[in-house]
């Protein structure tokens, strides 16, 4: 059963487990102590502390502190891991950074929203803005898919060999591989929400 109305997988199970089992190996190793030194400090099996070191098991609590306890290190610190790896980005209203967006023309001014640092998976969401007599610009084109929700005013906006009339309210989602762009400005100012999301690339 979904608990959302989204069709996104569940996340990936035991991420908690892998992120604290890498934690305890590296404390290990920093500790310069092989696997049955630190089970032995910690009274649990090699076996054991294997499986919590490549995330195959839940730990309990008490199991941690006594892991924490033979490390020397707080209880707190095996979680770093993971918290660190929660990304999250807030932009009070107004603050977006203003940028130059490839292929900008006059009268469009571009807001990031918000950053993600990690994941396999990039996403920039954009406050756009087109102005009073903002050059029509349809020649936009890279990786991923684009999602552009109509805030306020009207434009026709072009996909591929497709043009949408676009008012407030109206959303547009397509393959941005393809040329895509504002093509003519229909109000005195128009704004509308654009999110691109593509695959991050490796580094």
């Amino acid at each position: 059963m979904l608990t959302t109305g989204s069709t996104a997988p569940a996340p990936i199970e035991r991420d908690l487990e892998k992120a604290i089992g890498s934690q305890i190996r590296s404390q290990r190793r920093r500790h310069d102590l092989s696997i049955a030194d630190l089970a032995s400090a910690a009274s649990i099996s090699t076996g054991m502390l294997s499986k919590i070191e490549n995330g195959g098991i839940s730990p309990s609590l008490a199991t941690l502190q006594s892991i924490s306890t033979a490390l020397q290190v707080p209880l707190s610190s095996l979680f770093a891991a993971f918290e660190e790896r929660q990304d999250c980005s807030h932009v009070p209203a107004g603050q977006g950074l203003t940028i130059e967006r490839r292929g900008t023309k006059v009268g469009h001014v571009y807001q990031l929203l918000g950053h993600m640092l990690r994941g396999d998976v990039a996403m920039e969401p954009y406050l756009i803005t087109l102005r009073e007599g903002a050059a029509p610009y349809t020649s936009f084109h890279h990786q991923g898919v684009e999602f552009i929700h109509m805030l306020k005013g009207e434009l026709t906006y072009r996909h591929g060999t497709e043009t949408y009339l676009m008012r407030a309210g109206d959303s547009l989602l397509f393959d941005s591989s393809a040329l895509h762009g504002p093509e003519a400005v229909e109000s005195r100012e128009t704004e509308y929400l654009s999110i691109i999301v593509y695959p991050r690339p490796a580094t």
